[in-house]
């Protein structure tokens, strides 16, 4: 049992952030089920964690003795983050009562269960390469994170991250801004990760600019044949695929891999959300 904030974050989606009472071992890729009683009674729905924070709560000492206040630190307790696109049922019914508040903000009670998940690790890839479609980048962000923080400690094996997620819209960049923002400050985050972003819906194609040659901004759908296969040219030891969106989109990675397995050593990993 906890306490989920919501807040609305665009049309399409909101954030929900879960204070877990207790530590929670949480790997990338996992999920959990979430039960919101004041809004679908006890009906779950699962949802995959977009980012997992362990916070050690602080007291201040304050005895007249001591010349300065100073942290006590207590029990540790996990935050998780998921973000929710809006659709139908729930979610739209969560959506609305989150805009509709002050400052698109609400407070509820929930009850969190997990994580689940088979979990795939790709610390032993010396190249990654994921894709992502919509929504579907809430389950790279966690493995993002976890290789650049690795790759900066010396304590895995990948060189190489490229992320390419294709969106409707510049808004829902909104969605993960928070968690690309930590991500993008990261320590030697140049060295290692290339996000590739592909506007499909764009309102003019000329507002899409690319940040820097690390972060890069198209308009349209990607060629994935032709991504894919420069990623190879440019590979470093074995080389890790992964999907996460859309049917038509997993199809189209999926097919780009398998063209292109007779030229390097490629693991295809699908996350489907078939729930």
């Amino acid at each position: 049992m906890t306490t989920a904030t919501v807040t609305a974050l665009s049309v399409d989606a909101c954030r929900v952030t879960l204070d877990i009472p207790r530590p929670w071992t949480f790997r990338p890729g996992q999920h959990v089920y979430l039960y919101l009683p004041g809004l679908t009674a006890f009906q779950s729905h699962p949802f995959s964690v977009a980012w997992s924070d362990d916070i050690e709560e602080t007291a201040w000492d304050e005895k007249k003795e001591l010349p300065l206040t100073r942290p006590v630190y207590g029990p540790k307790k996990t935050s998780m983050e998921l973000i929710i696109r809006r659709r139908t049922g729930a979610t739209n019914s969560l959506f609305k009562k989150a805009d509709a508040a002050p400052k698109k903000t609400i407070t509820m009670r929930a009850f969190v269960e997990g994580p689940y998940g088979n979990e795939h690790s790709l610390e032993s890839y010396g190249t990654v390469l994921m894709f992502a479609g919509g929504i579907g980048i809430t389950h790279h962000l966690p493995h993002v994170r976890n290789l650049v923080q690795g790759y900066a400690d010396g304590t895995i094996a990948t060189r190489k991250v490229t992320l390419v997620w294709v969106l409707q819209n510049p808004e829902h960049l909104q969605w993960v801004k928070k968690q690309m923002t930590s991500i993008l400050a990261m320590e030697r985050r140049r060295d290692i990760l290339k996000v590739i972003l592909f506007i499909t819906r764009p309102k003019q194609s000329r507002e899409i600019l690319s940040p820097s040659s690390t972060v890069q901004m198209y308009p349209g759908k990607p060629a994935i044949d032709e991504l894919m296969a420069m990623e190879i040219e440019q590979r470093i030891g074995s080389m890790a695929v992964t999907v996460c969106g859309p049917g038509g989109l997993s199809d189209d990675v999926r097919k780009a891999a398998r063209n292109n397995i007779h030229r390097a050593n490629i693991d295809f990993i699908e996350e489907a959300f078939s729930w």
